[in-house]
């Protein structure tokens, strides 16, 4: 049971820090199609969390095609969350104990910052929100100030090893590391 809780706690970190506070109206609330990704990815990944020093991981599969976006995560081998997005819906499972904080849409919002070309992305933005790409960084702003700070070791940035997702705004860092396929 305590291993439960684990799991718990640890999805609502993962997917909590992206929750806007109370006292930050803004919210991004980036819905983007999935082909305007422009490619089909298949990935299995490793997300580190990092918070007001605490560190917690969660792994996720993830496929995303010109029809569809799909996530499913995994603490301790068990399924804690699962999300499905079309376009035009986005329809998320998570498991019971999941407090009602947790938000598939901040999910789905961080995945499309750190996958999805930067037009794409720019055309989608509400007033006062821009998005800078510097190759192996990028970055999203508020007003002028900086709110995201996204670091890539490859391009296009869907091929990245690992990404770094700086969330200024909320105080969390992303660590996002595709597992290697088998042979």
């Amino acid at each position: 049971m305590k291993h439960c809780w684990a799991s718990f706690l640890l999805l609502l970190l993962l997917v909590g820090c992206a929750t806007q506070p109370q006292s930050h109206p803004e919210r991004l609330g980036l819905r983007l199609a999935p082909e305007t990704l422009g490619i089909s990815i298949a990935r299995q990944q490793h997300l580190k969390v990092e918070r007001e020093g605490r560190v917690d991981e969660l792994n996720v599969a993830l496929e995303i095609d010109s029809s569809h976006l799909e996530m499913v995560g995994l603490a301790f081998g068990q399924r804690v969350l699962s999300l499905h997005y079309d376009g035009k819906e986005l329809h998320s499972w998570r498991h019971v104990m999941l407090p009602a904080q947790v938000h598939a849409e901040d999910v789905l919002e961080d995945v499309q910052l750190t996958l999805w070309p930067e037009q794409a992305i720019a055309s989608a933005l509400p007033s006062g929100w821009t998005i800078e790409d510097a190759g192996l960084q990028r970055t999203l702003y508020l007003d002028g100030k900086p709110v995201t700070v996204i670091h890539y070791q490859a391009l296009p940035h869907w091929s990245s090893p690992t990404v770094v997702l700086e969330n200024l705004r909320y105080r969390y860092r992303l660590t996002i590391q595709s597992v290697p396929a088998g042979p």
